[in-house]
């Protein structure tokens, strides 16, 4: 069966189904691995089987993952795969009610916080990548005066670069051409702030 290319969370009871920080890590393990076993996705989370086999049958009962097909001959293993292609969360959907906004914003900490453990892991450990990796990873930031509309452009216009180089990705993987290919953390963010007006100096 084909998979949604995108999947929109608009319930307050998928949405709290993945804002929980194992199953969130646990999503993100399955997305980069295409598909696992609870027992291969226990060694990637450092827990228990038993314990990952709970917190993935919580997700499947939200049609977040799905049952896959067995990439093994051990018939007693049970492979999961996610059920869309990625994940996505608008404020919109969940601007009606306080608890709904309360959970939005309890989902996007913990994304903020799981990306944020990522690259420092990656900060740690970058001497062990080699000056061509470290090199090429970024860390940028830009303060811009923008309208909604304007950011909302740049959002897309962004997203369309992303998506580009993401089908070059799996074409070359579907290829065998995976030489010198790494799994690649993105994550842009763009927020309005507001800062406090200068005083004119003391005549």
């Amino acid at each position: 069966m084909a998979r949604e290319e995108d999947r929109r969370i608009t319930d307050l009871g998928t949405l709290k189904a993945i804002a929980h920080p194992l199953r969130m890590r646990l999503y993100r393990a399955l997305h980069i691995a295409g598909a696992a076993t609870a027992s291969q996705l226990g060694e990637q989370v450092d827990e228990a089987p038993s314990l990952v086999s709970y917190h993935l049958r919580k997700l499947a009962e939200h049609g977040l993952i799905e049952e896959a097909e067995p990439r093994s001959g051990d018939g007693r293993e049970r492979w999961w795969q996610p059920s869309s292609e990625g994940l996505s969360v608008h404020d919109e959907d969940f601007r009606s009610a306080p608890e709904k906004s309360a959970a939005h914003t309890a989902f996007a900490r913990l994304l903020v916080d799981q990306r944020a453990e990522l690259y420092r892991r990656f900060l740690d450990e970058r001497h062990a990548w080699g000056a061509e990796w470290t090199t090429a990873a970024s860390d940028s930031e830009s303060t811009l005066r923008l309208t909604p509309a304007e950011l909302a452009d740049l959002h897309q216009e962004l997203l369309a670069v992303v998506r580009k180089y993401d089908e070059k990705g799996r074409t070359d993987e579907a290829a065998d051409a995976t030489e010198g290919r790494e799994n690649v953390a993105l994550h842009l963010y763009g927020f309005p702030f507001r800062v406090r007006p200068l005083e004119d100096p003391a005549p």
